[in-house]
């Protein structure tokens, strides 16, 4: 890790029907970091990684992102010469386009980001396809490359996905559940191919995530969210050693671990559950 690469500083959003989803919020992530959210259900992790993909503005306070402010459309640099974030975006599901092959999803973004898309009508059969069938190797897809989407498992379509988002050198990547579909035995497949690819290429990433064990094995740091409005109560650092293996997830101070974070994430929905109810008028609750 090296200096600042996200900054949320006091951020506070309210979405348009009047729901505070974050309150006063603030997180500061280094470069080259993985950083896990986790929290109860709704307590506005998904809306964290939106404000650092630029998909949301903040109600207060700001979002800079390698040294941008960050936008729904865009907003201007802090410093003028500071050059756009690339960001790679996987989800929990694997949307790819079924008229494309395997290898024509994974080659996407290299025709939409700057500065591939240029140079992808002379480099889509040559160096950018050899790019992508190069990482469709590393996460097991060797050979399914001409596949069509509808020919492959979830498991797979996963691992493809992964690939498009790191096939265009992303510097940031955002993860929200991406194996939350999966079952578990994909599921610990596809961390140990996250964690290998995290280690070769260093992009900075973000995780949200319901699954407690998935942060401690990725992750280098998980940050506790606190029930809606959404804020950091707790920022641990993992400091178990590289690369984690299926075996490490079972060791006591990794257990230990998953279950402090169980308990202090309880204790948040407990506080969700004892808060005073918020008596809306009459007109809004008819509507």
């Amino acid at each position: 890790m090296t200096r600042s690469f996200i900054e949320l500083a006091d951020v506070t959003l309210r979405y348009g029907g009047g729901t505070l989803a974050l309150d006063h919020t603030d997180l500061d992530i280094g470069q080259g970091d993985f950083v896990a959210l986790v929290g109860p259900s709704g307590c506005g992790k998904s809306t964290i990684l939106k404000l650092v993909a630029g998909l949301l503005r903040p109600s207060s306070g700001g979002v800079i992102v390698g040294g941008r402010e960050a936008g729904a459309k865009g907003a201007g640099p802090v410093d003028p010469h500071t050059p756009r974030v690339r960001i790679g975006l996987a989800f929990q599901n694997p949307t790819m386009l079924p008229w494309l092959t395997i290898r024509e999803n994974v080659m996407i973004p290299l025709k939409i980001v700057q500065p591939f898309r240029a140079d992808y009508g002379r480099k889509k059969r040559g160096e950018f396809a050899e790019r992508a069938e190069a990482l469709l190797e590393q996460v097991g897809l060797k050979g399914f490359g001409d596949k069509r989407p509808w020919q492959l498992s979830g498991g797979m379509l996963q691992r493809a996905s992964l690939c498009r988002a790191l096939v265009h050198d992303p510097q940031l990547l955002l993860l929200d559940e991406p194996f939350g579909a999966l079952d578990q035995f994909t599921r610990e497949e596809l961390w140990a191919i996250m964690q290998d690819l995290w280690i070769a290429k260093r992009p900075t990433v973000l995780l949200v995530t319901h699954d407690l064990r998935e942060s401690a094995y990725l992750a280098n740091r998980i940050c506790v969210m606190s029930s809606r409005p959404g804020r950091i109560l707790e920022d641990r650092t993992v400091d178990f050693a590289r690369p984690r293996t299926l075996e490490d997830s079972y060791a006591p101070e990794f257990a230990t671990l998953v279950q402090e974070l169980r308990m202090r994430i309880a204790h948040a929905r407990t506080e969700q559950d004892t808060a005073p109810a918020k008596i809306e008028p009459l007109a809004r609750r008819v509507a």
